[in-house]
């Protein structure tokens, strides 16, 4: 799985977990098991407001972009995050939850 993120200044939070081709975003559960080799899933047909753009499954991954909630003073890593490359199963760490030093 590839998740891509895409920073916007918002005040609602986003928890992420996952379970195999599966995303539990803010409690709500969007298997993508059935999306088969090559399919694109439009973002808007997933149902849910973090996921910006398509859902594809390329190479047997599930590739997607969520719209990552941040502060106008984010740090760095949270206003410019890298994609997250097959985070295991369990909660997601996202650039929002690292505590400034």
């Amino acid at each position: 799985m590839k998740i891509n993120l895409s920073p916007q200044v918002r005040d609602d939070t986003l928890e992420v977990s996952r379970a195999g081709d599966a995303l539990i975003i803010n409690g709500a559960t969007l298997d993508f098991t059935p999306l088969p080799e090559g399919a694109v899933l439009p973002g808007s047909a997933a149902g849910c407001e973090f996921i910006v753009g398509d859902v594809v499954r390329r190479d047997g991954q599930i590739e997607l972009t969520l719209l990552l909630p941040i502060a106008w003073d984010a740090p760095h890593a949270a206003a410019f995050p890298q994609p997250i490359i097959d985070p295991p199963d369990g909660r997601v760490a996202l650039p929002t939850d690292e505590v400034p030093q």
